[in-house]
C-alpha cells in the first residue's frame, strides 16, 4: 500500500521528540511508524547521490558546512493516521519537513519473509533507499515501511494483498 511519510528536521536536544509526540498526541494523530536517524549521515547521502548523478545540487563547501551543522538536528521520518491534518500542524507550528511516497507492507511475522520481499524488489531491478519496521515476537504480522527508487513501478509489483 501506497502512504505517505513525513520526514522533518528535529533539534537533536533532550525532549525534542517527547514534544513532537506530545503535539500529535494533543491532536488525535496517531503515529503508526517511526525512525529517526542523525541528520548528518542524510546530508552525507545526498553528497554521495551527487556524485553518483554528477549533479551539483551544492558545492563541495557548501555540504561541509551542511554537514557540521546538521549534526545539531536529527531526521524523523514517520507514518501517521491522519497525514493532512499533521502536515497541517506542523506547517503551523514552523517544523521543517517534507512529504513522500512510500510502500507499506503488513505480512506474517515469519522467518525469511523479509529476505523474500527484498528479493521481489531486486528481481525488478529497484533500490531500497531505506526501510524500517517492527513487529512484537509474539505478533503474528509486523509492518515494513520501503523507500524504493522507483516507487511506481514498486506499487505494480507490491498489490495491497501481498
Amino acid at each position: 500500500m501506497v502512504r505517505t511519510e513525513i520526514s522533518l528536521f528535529l533539534k537533536n536536544i533532550p525532549g525534542e521528540m517527547g514534544k513532537l509526540a506530545q503535539l500529535m498526541g494533543d491532536n488525535n494523530i496517531n503515529i503508526d511508524a517511526l525512525t529517526i536517524q542523525d541528520a548528518s549521515e542524510y546530508v552525507r547521502q545526498l553528497f554521495l547521490a551527487r556524485g553518483k548523478s554528477l549533479k551539483r545540487i551544492a558545492s563541495s563547501s557548501s555540504y561541509q558546512s551542511m554537514h557540521k551543522d546538521s549534526a545539531e538536528y536529527a531526521l524523523v521520518r514517520f507514518l501517521v493516521n491522519q497525514t493532512d491534518k499533521a502536515v497541517d500542524l506542523l506547517a503551523q507550528k514552523g517544523y521543517i519537513f517534507d512529504i513522500m511516497p512510500v510502500i507499506t507492507l503488513e505480512v506474517e511475522n515469519e522467518p525469511g519473509k523479509l529476505a523474500k520481499i527484498s528479493q521481489k524488489f531486486g528481481e525488478n531491478n529497484i533500490n531500497i533507499n531505506y526501510l524500517y519496521g517492527s513487529a512484537l515476537s509474539e505478533s503474528e504480522k509486523y509492518l515494513f515501511v520501503f523507500s524504493p527508487e522507483n516507487i511506481e513501478q514498486a506499487t505494480e509489483i507490491f498489490t495491497p494483498e501481498y
